[in-house]
């Protein structure tokens, strides 16, 4: 009996890895080195998640998700710190199992790519650059249910389906992907506001490190700063912005216009006042780009007396969320805001989504579909390929 593994995570990739085991005896390694988080024993089917723990003995590795991706093939996601992969191999490795080079295991991929379920093999690649645990769960769905299960309903319903409600359930698909993008490709999260209103100490409070320099004089961050962030279920970038506010020279006025263009790319703004100052601490400008984007009113400094009202704030997406950054208080409010803003909060992974970008834009065509005829075409597109390899994994 053989097996084989292969770490097929992508450089740089983040806060998930991916590590593939196959072979004859993969499946018996493998009961012997997952403990699954409910009681009964994994089953490991193929199209199958399994959710649980890789122990050495009694001595718990890592959470991971394990999928089933063909007989006697299993993908194991796990964390993708590199002594956690590192110490998952070397546990595989006691057990018999021969390491092998990930170009082996990809070249396999796109060797089948024209003849099975394209979707599969786009997950199969997604995995490996998943940001967490939930993505991963996400993407591992879609192979065998989610949107491959969606896509052989509309095919068998185009009969007696009108085309216009056809459409109407390829929009909500394609809005669900939008929340999973966050969840596979992670979430860019801005710290907006003016000048001392504690956006620096913010960061450091979220991040758990001293990652901003924290002064007493307003304006300091003339640039902007990063931090990446694990706030479950999210992968998180942090990004600590100059703040707004009376521009002394280029300089300010500089920094000041990073913040916007940091503030256009972000998923999600925390909108950062000084619960001890004014009402006015944004001009008209910051609130109109405000306006098309996810954003949290964060009050901060509230273990001062606060003369900031609530009252006279505009509609956001989420209600003021009262935080004291130097103090540490409200920071769990602030991270559950969040996840409810980006809608990830209580996301069903077996929710049908495009992870791909071949795949959404497929799905815009089947929703622009005028004929039956045409429908078919895009879905068969979807389900069969064709697929390139530089293009089959190219994200949203």
């Amino acid at each position: 009996m053989s097996a084989y593994a292969a770490v097929i995570t992508g450089q740089g990739s983040g806060a998930i890895a991916t590590i593939q085991l196959s072979g004859a005896s993969a499946q018996a390694i493998l009961e012997k080195v997952f403990r699954p988080t409910r009681t009964k024993p994994a089953e490991f089917e193929v199209g199958g998640i399994a959710l649980g723990h890789i122990v050495d003995g009694d001595e718990i590795i890592d959470q991971v998700t394990v999928g089933g991706e063909a007989p006697s093939v299993f993908t194991i996601h796990c964390h993708g710190n590199p002594l956690i992969v590192e110490a998952i191999v070397k546990l595989l490795e006691r057990h018999g199992v021969e390491l092998m080079p990930a170009e082996q295991v990809l070249a396999g991929v796109f060797a089948t790519s024209q003849s099975g379920n394209a979707i599969a093999v786009e997950a199969r690649l997604a995995l490996t650059t998943v940001k967490t645990l939930a993505g991963a769960r996400l993407i591992a769905h879609q192979a065998k249910a989610g949107l491959s299960e969606k896509l052989r309903h509309w095919r068998q319903q185009l009969q007696s389906k009108s085309l216009d409600g056809l459409a109407g359930e390829v929009r909500h698909v394609l809005r669900n992907s939008d929340i999973a993008r966050l969840l596979i490709e992670g979430c860019t999260v801005a710290l907006i506001g003016p000048a001392g209103a504690g956006k620096s100490t913010l960061l450091n409070a979220l991040a758990g490190r001293e990652k901003a320099i924290v002064t007493g004089i307003k304006g300091t961050t003339r640039d902007w700063v990063s931090a990446e962030i694990h706030l479950p279920p999210l992968a998180v970038t942090l990004i600590d912005t100059a703040g707004f506010g009376l521009v002394q020279d280029g300089i300010d006025q500089s920094a000041q216009y990073r913040s916007l263009e940091v503030l256009a790319q972000a998923d999600v703004a925390l909108l950062v006042l000084d619960a001890t100052g004014p009402a006015d601490q944004i001009d008209g400008d910051l609130s109109a780009r405000l306006a098309a984007k996810r954003v949290i009113p964060v009050l901060n400094k509230s273990d001062l007396p606060v003369t900031l009202g609530v009252g006279g704030l505009p509609a956001y997406d989420h209600p003021p969320v009262c935080i004291s950054a130097k103090q540490g208080t409200g920071i769990n409010a602030l991270t559950a805001a969040i996840a409810c803003t980006c809608g990830v909060a209580d996301f069903d992974p077996r929710t049908p989504v495009a992870f791909s970008s071949r795949q959404r834009r497929l799905l815009e065509r089947l929703g622009a579909a005028g004929s039956p005829g045409d429908a078919i075409a895009c879905i068969d597109d979807l389900l069969r390929g064709p697929m390139a390899p530089e293009t089959a994994h190219e994200p949203m």
